[in-house]
């Protein structure tokens, strides 16, 4: 039977504003598919560079769906399906999977049942939308490819993002010593309490050489995890030990990224999307941020809470760079 929606869509590229709620109607889950009651909805910078034009691949227009990563639990679900049932609690890890088409913003989504994490009866669906998309970047990014080490100093630009908060935690909880830059003074008290060992302010590459190179002296770090890209990061790249790792997992900067020099020095391109295609490293990550969140290691932080009739000013705080940590938009029913 068809399930009564209302949907976040969006019918041109553009600013927060051209996102809009609509009622729509969705068909029942087909093979390998689920039916979710969307409970709550992470955000990621990703959907705002979908939704003006940014993104690594084109929306789908009029009526585009977007957003990956949401919490809720499963209403039902199509043939086929064995790896979840009606009436359990989940967490959506959609990427990949292209936003258009499956997107979860909005009360309910039907979205492939493969997407689905079970979400354990202690954590609720605000927390079970902040912690996946972020903790499994940083920890595919810093474990998967960084091979981080008890020791090693690991500069994370962006800092107070998800993504950087979470890998401050990582990095601290693995006995490294994370550098946290940040443009905002205001927010070094979160980052240090987040596990960061120094904080650098700093506006621009070449001003966060000068002042991480005063923190790490000549050697360097072993990891530099960077969003930004551009052409600062010719200058970033001078911050790496040699032998270590340049990490890039995101463009803030849409300007063309030449590729460093400063070598021997191993540049990565990565992207979660190919850790959730793996079922072993899934199930390492899994295991991993699963393991944080019980000792308390990992505890993903909260900036601002929304509701889903303010979709539009949640994405206006996202795109003011004035948060630390997560933003997370609930729905009520």
């Amino acid at each position: 039977m068809a399930t009564e929606s209302t949907a976040v869509l969006f019918d041109e590229i553009g600013g927060p504003e051209v996102l809009r709620l609509e009622k729509v109607t969705l068909t029942d889950p087909g093979p390998g598919e689920a039916l979710v009651r969307i409970d709550a909805i992470g955000l990621n910078r990703a959907e705002a560079l979908f939704r003006s034009g940014g993104y690594w691949y084109d929306a789908t227009l009029p009526g585009s769906r977007l957003g990956g990563e949401a919490a809720g639990e499963v209403l039902a679900v199509g043939p086929g399906v064995t790896e979840v049932a009606p009436g359990d609690a989940v967490s959506v890890l959609a990427v990949g999977t292209g936003m258009s088409g499956s997107g979860v913003y909005g009360d309910h989504a039907v979205v492939p049942a493969t997407t689905l994490l079970p979400r354990p009866a202690d954590l609720d669906a605000v927390t079970g939308a902040a912690v996946w998309l972020s903790y499994l970047t940083a920890y595919g990014a810093l474990v998967e490819a960084g091979r981080i080490a008890p020791g090693d100093r690991v500069v994370v630009t962006a800092a107070s993002s998800s993504v950087g908060v979470a890998a401050i935690q990582i990095v601290a909880a693995l006995g490294g010593v994370a550098v946290a830059v940040t443009r905002a003074a205001a927010k070094e008290d979160q980052l240090r309490a987040a596990g960061a060992a120094h904080v650098v302010v700093a506006d621009g590459a070449a001003d966060t050489v000068a002042k991480v190179r005063a923190v790490t002296g000549d050697e360097g770090a072993r990891i530099v995890l960077d969003c930004v890209a551009g052409p600062g990061l010719t200058d970033l790249a001078t911050l790496v030990a040699p032998g270590g790792t340049l990490i890039v997992y995101g463009w803030l900067d849409p300007r063309p990224t030449p590729l460093p020099m400063v070598w021997p020095l191993d540049v990565r391109g990565y992207a979660v999307a190919g850790l959730v295609a793996d079922p072993a490293a899934l199930r390492r990550g899994r295991a991993f941020v699963h393991a944080g969140l019980r000792n308390g290691t990992l505890k993903p932080l909260i900036d601002r809470v929304f509701d889903l009739t303010e979709i539009v000013e949640a994405h206006r705080h996202m795109e003011s760079n004035g948060q630390v940590g997560k933003i997370v938009v609930t729905v009520r029913h």
